[in-house]
């Protein structure tokens, strides 16, 4: 038997070596798809059940979750669902939950916990996975889209004047003035964060937009009151 030379050896940790490193790469690959496209089902069953728990509260806030609410959603309902979120350019909404941390998130966009309220003076600013059901097409966004809010009591039209790719750790993007950590905020202003580019994460995209306009919301009359402008075409 002719013994392995040193070449012989190379060469073959070599092939496996790419081997096992191409097997990985396919993993990953499938992975990726997975994050980006084989989870809109569950998004949308848990946007569902989270939309169930909203309106239940709406309606009677002596009403605790569901029995059908999904075991994943964010537990707390009422005070843990900050209102919907709605891209009329998208035809999209969604249910905001109150926290960006990665079970917060992993479903719903999530509001960062120190920002303002919707409607309130600062910035009211909502993270979300640049996934298919969430916020996938927010580089389509332009000067003058709208934005719509809904919460318990009211409607909020915001509408969009500035989109920016910073790094993830340009934090002062939510801040109550964006930008201007240590500046007194003067405007209601709406923030959504999301990873850029699409299938990577080493930058954030940022769109920023102002209220241009609140009403109230009556349960009783059609789309409980929704605005012509969130309604879109």
């Amino acid at each position: 038997m002719t013994r392995p030379t040193f070449g012989s050896r190379l060469r073959a940790g070599i092939r496996v070596s790419g081997e096992l490193m191409i097997t990985f790469g396919v993993i990953v690959l499938l992975f990726a798809g997975y994050e980006v496209f084989g989870n809109s089902a569950e998004v949308q069953d848990e946007q569902n059940a989270l939309s169930t728990e909203l309106d239940d509260v709406w309606n009677d806030p002596t009403v605790g979750p569901t029995a059908s609410a999904a075991a994943k959603a964010p537990a707390a309902p009422g005070s843990n669902l900050v209102g919907r979120l709605y891209i009329p350019k998208f035809d999209k909404e969604w249910v905001v939950v109150d926290g960006v941390q990665p079970d917060d998130i992993r479903y719903a966009p999530g509001h960062y916990p120190d920002s303002a309220k919707p409607g309130q003076v600062g910035n009211f600013s909502v993270a979300g996975h640049r996934i298919r059901k969430i916020f996938w097409r927010l580089d389509e966004l332009k000067d003058g889209d709208v934005i719509g809010v809904e919460t318990r009591t009211n409607w909020y039209v915001y509408k969009v004047y500035q989109q920016q790719v910073v790094k993830p750790s340009a934090v002062e993007v939510v801040a109550p003035v964006p930008g201007k950590p240590k500046a007194k905020p003067s405007q209601a202003l709406l923030t959504l964060t999301t990873c850029n580019p699409k299938f990577n994460n080493y930058e954030r995209l940022i769109i920023h937009a102002e209220l241009v306009a609140t009403s109230k919301r009556d349960q009783a009359a059609p789309n409980a009151g929704m605005p012509a402008e969130i309604k879109g075409a």
